[in-house]
């Protein structure tokens, strides 16, 4: 079991009273799963969601109906809380700039580290700029550079949109420059990268306050499914303690350097020599850290509202040597109701966590956890639970779980 690297020196006492309200810009299951640690916490959270049937809005107390691009709804959001905080990426930098700038709320993470998880060219030349490994990659504005960064590469390439990308949307895999002709005309340029030989999927998540008091946990390991986050392993298996120290402390640099308030999520690619490169950040509760609400002593979740509250972190050691979590993706089931009942009759060590989100085939509508000392029968467990929860009580075996495969991104 990895032990954390040691942390940077922790501040004395409050720069300022921490934050008591909370506003979470979106109104998905991220900023659905924050509403128990803020009850827990003493925190008041108000969501901004786009329909009052969102995630979230269904549950919270308050809630406030406006788009995530509308300057008036962030803007007013932020005019009644003391931090705003974002369920996803995709608000436009210049209205949080301007609320920043004004004072009228923290911002957090600011918009100069949050552009980093908005915009991929961005976050591929700071990352490089800074020395942080990265896969090879291009800025692509024309085919023609395409066609020579293809020539470059030996053929073939990952093609990313620079923002609005999200489980496998915005990313193809291209042998032709003309295959990526459509989207040059939509956003002008483009980020391509080398179709990396990794061997797996880790993600290193760290959390810092805006003092600069941070934290790490275990590094996990992921499985994708059709571009989705599927299954994750907590801690990686195989990765030795020197490995998890230098990976956990690879994800504290780039918090720092960045200057990250809450929770970062840094997605990594193994290689076969043991070497990782940085394949995407996330500046909020990730997929791959949702093991730690029934894992870890301090769950994602409540420790990304310590960090945005300005609140001392909490502790991040693990509460068994194993824990998993495989995703719910929708199957045939709508209602989930008698297939929750089963997986739990069957698993009484299960931890179910549904979205109340409506179903439809591949889509996120929970997760399920389970916690004991060997990674491949706890998969077992929970993908058997998996089948029972989206295709009901009747359901068959659990199908054979993916299998990585190049690139998935």
């Amino acid at each position: 079991m990895s032990s954390t690297p040691p942390r940077p020196a922790q501040p004395a006492a409050f720069e300022e009273a921490p934050a008591r309200r909370i506003g979470v810009v979106g109104a998905g299951q991220l900023a659905r799963m924050m509403l128990g640690p803020a009850i827990e916490l003493g925190l008041d959270l108000e969501v901004l969601a786009t329909a009052p049937e969102e995630s979230a809005a269904a549950v919270a107390a308050t809630v406030r109906l406006g788009r995530h691009d509308d300057e008036q709804a962030v803007r007013g959001l932020a005019d009644g809380v003391d931090a705003l905080t974002f369920d996803h990426e995709h608000v436009p930098t210049a209205i949080l700039e301007g609320i920043a700038g004004e004072g009228l709320a923290a911002v957090r993470p600011g918009p100069g580290a949050l552009v980093h998880a908005q915009d991929k060219l961005v976050m591929r030349e700071r990352l490089t700029a800074l020395g942080h490994p990265c896969p090879r990659w291009w800025r692509i504005g024309s085919l023609a550079a395409l066609e020579q960064a293809l020539a470059e590469a030996g053929g073939r390439l990952v093609v990313k949109t620079p923002r609005g990308g999200y489980d496998a949307h915005g990313v193809r895999i291209v042998e032709a420059a003309e295959e990526a002709e459509d989207w040059l005309g939509t956003h002008g340029e483009l980020l391509a990268e080398e179709l990396v030989p990794f061997t797996r999927e880790l993600s290193a998540q760290v959390a810092r306050r805006p003092g600069g008091e941070a934290s790490a946990y275990p590094v996990v390991q992921s499985l994708q499914k059709d571009g989705v986050c599927y299954e994750v392993v907590a801690p990686a298996p195989g990765l030795d303690d020197a490995a998890q120290q230098r990976i956990q402390t690879l994800a504290l640099a780039i918090a720092e350097d960045l200057g990250v308030t809450g929770m970062l999520a840094v997605e990594l690619f193994e290689t076969a020599d043991g070497r990782v490169l940085v394949n995407e950040l996330a500046m909020r509760p990730h997929n791959t850290g949702h093991w730690s609400m029934d894992g870890a002593v301090t769950g994602q979740f409540e420790q990304h509202l310590r960090a945005v509250a300005d609140l001392p972190l909490g502790a991040t050691a693990p509460l068994a040597p194993v824990a998993v979590m495989v995703n719910l993706l929708g199957g045939s089931a709508e209602d989930l109701a008698p297939g929750t009942a089963a997986a739990l009759d069957e698993e009484p060590q299960l931890k179910v966590h549904l979205y109340g989100k409506s179903v439809r085939p591949g889509r996120k509508i929970g997760h399920v956890t389970l916690l004991g000392d060997d990674a491949e029968d706890l998969l077992a467990r929970a993908h058997r639970a998996e089948r029972l929860i989206i295709d009901g009580p009747d359901a068959g075996a659990a199908p054979t779980a993916p299998t990585p495969e190049g690139d998935p991104r």
